[in-house]
């Protein structure tokens, strides 16, 4: 006999998030992801042959086993259901001058799918990245953003971010002026 309307409803149909380190492992699925978010992000933005030339060279899957592998890199997966959905980039390297701690560390990338949005991955994410900067030893965070992209603007304000300075950021032939923004943590 089937179950009723009442106790179908009353069934647990969503997980909890999962938050992991990515692995060497993790190349080919991580450089999927990074491409779906990355156009789901910029598509429209610029002429199409200048993000798609830019996706193939950030996220070819030799260049992600690189950054994998390096130890500057920091790269952790949020998963549901088992399909990685979002992710985020820490790396500890150059630290532009306008940023006011020159021993801060980049929040590289943060992207989650479009379709998890309304789920606040993102927040989680990001709550996760400050975590992993001050376990880290760190002070300071800082990121890059594109002057017209107003989403994550206000989300980077809303955690605290400020803008700090600019720098142009190439795509391709469209030069693009990226806001260098940072907070304490």
């Amino acid at each position: 006999m089937s179950q009723s309307i009442e106790n179908l409803q009353s069934v647990e149909t969503t997980t909890a998030p999962i938050f992991r380190y990515a692995t060497i492992a993790d190349t080919q699925n991580l450089a999927e992801l990074a491409i779906v978010t990355f156009h789901q992000a910029f598509d429209g933005s610029s002429k199409q042959e200048n993000v798609d030339g830019y996706i193939l060279s950030a996220f070819h899957p030799t260049q992600i086993a690189a950054e994998l592998t390096d130890a500057k890199n920091t790269y952790i997966l949020v998963e549901v259901h088992g399909q990685a959905v979002g992710y985020l980039k820490l790396y500890e390297g150059e630290v532009p001058d306008c940023v006011s701690d020159s021993q801060a560390i980049e929040l590289s990338r943060i992207y989650v799918r479009q379709e998890f949005w309304a789920q606040k991955l993102g927040a989680a994410l990001m709550q996760r990245a400050l975590d992993e900067a001050r376990q880290k030893g760190y002070q300071t965070i800082f990121l890059g953003v594109w002057e017209h992209n107003y989403r994550a603007q206000a989300f980077y304000h809303k955690w605290g971010f400020q803008q700090v300075g600019d720098h142009i950021f190439q795509m391709g032939d469209d030069a693009q002026t990226d806001w260098w923004m940072e907070r304490k943590l």
